[in-house]
């Protein structure tokens, strides 16, 4: 996978490969300079003990040190499991459990466990400049990378995808992006986090582009300046940056600019249409999660009418499912792709049932409903069940419930997604107990157990919670009553 991301940079060795905008000045990393720094980060972890296989886990914060050392270990061969700084110490220890990693890679300001094979980033940074190791070549099945998903169980789930996945990227570049070498992509998000890893770095790298990533701190008020200072030919972004960016700042002129990327959940078409009336430039669409990264998307080539997600990208294998498989045009069912597709997981680490599961016969089913018209275009029409989008993180509402639960004063409590205003949405924690308890302690709680993006930013109590017939707790109507009642 490495070798692939890198390989065309050599055809340009000098070109910049990624510029970290600042305020007032840039950070310059050549295609040569890249290269040299993941080689040499992959010499240092096979000289630290790891062996072609062995797990490493990231806790690095957003810097140019995360990709970095997510290419140099699979450079080395090894697995590396990048993970969001979000998360607690609590959360962190039981996927160390999990993944048994031969290495962690820190920076001391993200929270981790101490364990005795943890690499500074002090040390990792010195390894960038030791002799370059060869990539290590194999099979294309073998694990490449682990990263974590919430799980409906509650339990985050770690999926393990293999090196060909990044062959299954090749088909966004026509399929979504537009991209082409003379590109300059400038991405919103942080390093570490996995649409930005993709979307932002590896995937303008493969075509030989200039990733174009904003220093660390930066507001979204402060992104169109850094699109019009580094005329950036593409945009891209999660729906609520794109929000923030129309209501926190004035859009300059931009006329570098070709069009927007969306992904990580439902682009409010209020938004999109915002955007275009006042950039002049699109944003097209794309539809994806952790297990098999985007398949359905709109392009520059391929736009879609405003109400549909897009069509399936070229080389995709999908279908809208139902109880006895793929329904006719026109009809809902369950968004699924096919097991040959080469962006699909391998596995849940250590679960197979719960991986088998996923699977109705060859169709991997997304648990997102979903209806394709005769034109080949998907509309999205909410999930199956009754996970949560926070930011562009999927999250599980059990998992939320398990640790507020344990909250003295707590009897019962239940979690669901909740619209604030059109198109704002938050997370709701609805609970019993004998009285209503402090907000502050409520978010102080939730604040030392959960990544801030599993925090909810409002918290009621009630009388009763609402449940089903076999005594389950029916969140959907604990969103209908709240957004009701506004």
């Amino acid at each position: 996978m490495a070798a692939h991301v890198l390989s065309r940079g050599l055809e340009t060795p000098d070109k910049i490969a990624l510029r970290i905008l600042g305020p007032e000045s840039s950070e310059d990393w050549r295609h040569s300079e890249i290269l040299q720094a993941v080689l040499g980060t992959a010499t240092g972890l096979l000289a630290g003990g790891c062996v072609p296989g062995d797990r490493v886990l990231m806790r690095l914060g957003n810097t140019v040190d995360f990709p970095l050392a997510y290419l140099g270990a699979l450079a080395a061969g090894l697995v590396p499991v990048p993970t969001s700084t979000a998360l607690t110490v609590g959360e962190v220890a039981p996927m160390i459990e999990t993944l048994n990693p031969a290495l962690i890679l820190r920076d001391a300001q993200v929270a981790c466990p101490d364990h005795p094979r943890t690499v500074l980033l002090e040390d990792l940074r010195a390894m960038r400049s030791l002799p370059p190791a060869e990539f290590h070549m194999g099979d294309p099945e073998r694990p490449g990378y682990i990263i974590y998903t919430s799980g409906t169980s509650g339990t985050p789930r770690a999926v393990v995808h293999a090196h060909r996945a990044i062959w299954a990227r090749q088909m966004m570049f026509d399929g979504w992006y537009g991209l082409g070498a003379q590109d300059r992509v400038l991405h919103a998000g942080a390093f570490n986090w996995t649409y930005t890893l993709g979307t932002g770095l590896m995937d303008p790298w493969t075509a030989g582009a200039t990733a174009l990533i904003a220093q660390q701190g930066t507001q979204a008020a402060d992104l169109p300046t850094l699109l019009a200072r580094s005329e950036a030919t593409i945009f891209a972004a999660a729906p609520g940056v794109y929000r923030q960016m129309l209501q926190k700042s004035t859009l300059r002129d931009l006329p570098a600019l070709r069009h927007g990327l969306s992904a990580g959940e439902k682009l409010p078409a209020a938004t999109r249409k915002h955007w275009e009336e006042t950039t002049g430039t699109p944003i097209f669409e794309a539809y994806g999660m952790s297990e098999c990264s985007t398949f359905i998307s709109a392009s520059p080539a391929h736009p879609c009418d405003g109400h549909a997600l897009g069509r399936p990208q070229d080389g995709r294998r999908i279908a809208i499912v139902g109880p006895d498989g793929p329904v006719p045009l026109d009809t809902e069912g369950t968004i699924a792709v096919h097991r040959s597709d080469p962006g699909l997981m391998l596995e849940y680490l250590g679960a197979p049932e719960e991986t088998g599961a996923r699977f109705q016969g060859d169709w991997f089913l997304t648990g997102d409903q979903g209806v394709m018209d005769a034109e080949g275009q998907v509309s999205y029409l909410g999930r199956a069940d009754d996970m949560m989008n926070a930011g562009g993180f999927r999250v599980s509402p059990i998992e939320v419930e398990q640790c507020l639960s344990r909250l003295p004063g707590i009897t019962a409590v239940g979690v669901a997604e909740v619209e604030i205003k059109p198109d704002v949405t938050v997370i709701a924690a609805f609970y019993t107990g004998p009285a209503p308890l402090d907000e502050a302690r409520l978010r102080g709680y939730a604040e030392g157990a959960l990544a801030r993006y599993k925090q909810p930013r409002t918290y009621i109590h009630l009388a009763e919670l609402p449940m089903g017939a076999n005594g389950k707790i029916l969140r959907r109507s604990l969103r209908q009553t709240f957004e009701a009642d506004l």
